[in-house]
């Protein structure tokens, strides 16, 4: 029930988000005074419609999505009434129609900022400090025993054919500090891996406090692929592993708030980090279809690779089947993020693809005046609708792949 609760919290949040995209066209639309004449949430048969002005407002049966129409959007338009004509779209300035037209990411950006200030002030986000890897390193070998050990560098789920987790079966404990392998000491969690690593896979004997009491434990290391410890990157190589992860001491928390005014601060800090791993993320996009197309046939999905709609609803609803609620509002916020700055790529149909052309055309005139040439005028979107075609059917394409993926083999949080 928690996670049909998740999945249709999330599902609602997406709902709302695409409502307020077109709503921020919509806005900016009218203040510009440019004539607006529906504006629907959602597609299919409509529920109920009202008029204000000259605006319809209404909603339609499947929750889907939203659209707002705007008058004359391009040139090409031949739905506009002679009346009309003076509040078409296309001959207001092109600063204005920039605005128009990133208003819909606008939004998103709004939207993710303002969840984001929410959580960090009333939820909570990952310490920090847990990200400075010196402080981490330098703390005690404190494990939490893994039911498994992932033959994937890259997956944290168990799945049936991964061995059980050598520590589980030596009978260690949550809690446990391993103070030595093979009768070679280790201090911290960092040399317990390095230690761990550099052993052969096979019988090893283990020295460990459990409850202040000083044990040994006979075990076998099972071989399996792993991130260099100081490069998590890097290639994969085949190494000893134990089946245990870092615990940390219960004085440091594993989360913090922060105050209403210092999380302003801290959500501009949040996002700079986020846009910046979405510039890497749609960088290395193409890169991961091959992942996304083999886990169609049951190979392991790769956990960073792309996810669709209904990945992040599924995750969403995971979340809250956990608890995990922090979690669920940073898939929120990063979902929002992306499609505001996705939605800016200069392509058509996206918005960013219709401010590149108005920039386009603007630069055009300005250099034809120059040169003391005939201004060639708007650009003809007829002609452009073979690349618009084209971008579309990839887009459809990897959007159709990633959905399947989802649904065949989707990327999970706390393992099946």
């Amino acid at each position: 029930m928690a996670y049909l609760i998740g999945v249709v919290l999330f599902a609602l949040a997406i709902f709302i988000s695409v409502a307020l995209h077109e709503a921020g066209h919509m806005a900016t639309a009218k203040a510009f005074g440019m004539k607006v004449t529906r504006y629907f949430v959602g597609f299919g048969p409509t529920l109920f419609s009202f008029r204000r002005g000259e605006t319809e407002y209404g909603l339609k049966a499947i929750p889907a999505g939203a659209f707002v129409k705007i008058v004359g959007m391009t040139p090409q338009d031949d739905d506009v009434a002679p009346e009309d004509e003076p509040k078409a779209m296309w001959r207001y300035p092109v600063w204005k129609r920039t605005i128009v037209m990133s208003a819909g990411s606008i939004m998103h950006f709004i939207l993710g900022f303002v969840v984001l200030w929410v959580t960090l002030f009333l939820v909570g986000v990952p310490n920090p400090d847990l990200n400075d890897q010196a402080k981490v390193d330098a703390l005690p070998a404190t494990v939490s025993i893994e039911n498994c050990v992932q033959l994937n560098a890259d997956r944290t789920n168990c799945l049936p054919s991964d061995p059980q987790s050598p520590a589980r079966q030596a009978g260690l404990q949550n809690g446990d500090k391993i103070t030595a392998v093979n009768g070679t000491q280790v201090a911290t969690y960092i040399g317990l891996v390095n230690t761990i690593r550099a052993a052969k896979p096979g019988p090893a004997t283990l020295t460990f406090e459990h409850a202040g009491v000083t044990k040994t434990a006979n075990i076998d290391l099972v071989a399996a692929p792993r991130h260099p410890a100081d490069n998590p990157s890097g290639p994969p190589t085949t190494v000893a592993a134990l089946g245990v992860s870092q615990a940390l001491p219960s004085n440091i928390p594993t989360t913090v708030t922060y105050g209403p005014i210092e999380s302003i601060g801290q959500s501009g800090r949040f996002t700079g980090q986020l846009f910046e791993g979405i510039g890497s993320s749609l960088k290395t996009i193409p890169s991961k279809i091959p992942n996304l197309w083999d886990s169609l046939s049951g190979k392991p999905r790769d956990p960073n690779g792309p996810i669709s709609v209904v990945g992040a609803t599924r995750l969403g609803g995971e979340s809250v089947q956990h608890g995990a609620w922090t979690l669920f509002l940073s898939f929120l916020i990063s979902l929002n993020f992306f499609i505001g700055v996705f939605n800016l790529l200069p392509l058509l149909p996206l918005d960013g693809g219709h401010i590149a052309i108005s920039w386009f055309e603007r630069v055009r005139s300005w250099f034809y005046a120059k040169i003391g040439r005939r201004d060639p005028g708007r650009v003809d979107y007829l002609k452009l609708m073979p690349i618009t075609y084209a971008v579309i059917l990839v887009f459809g394409g990897f959007t159709l792949l990633t959905v399947a993926a989802d649904i065949i083999n989707p990327v999970t949080l706390f393992g099946n």
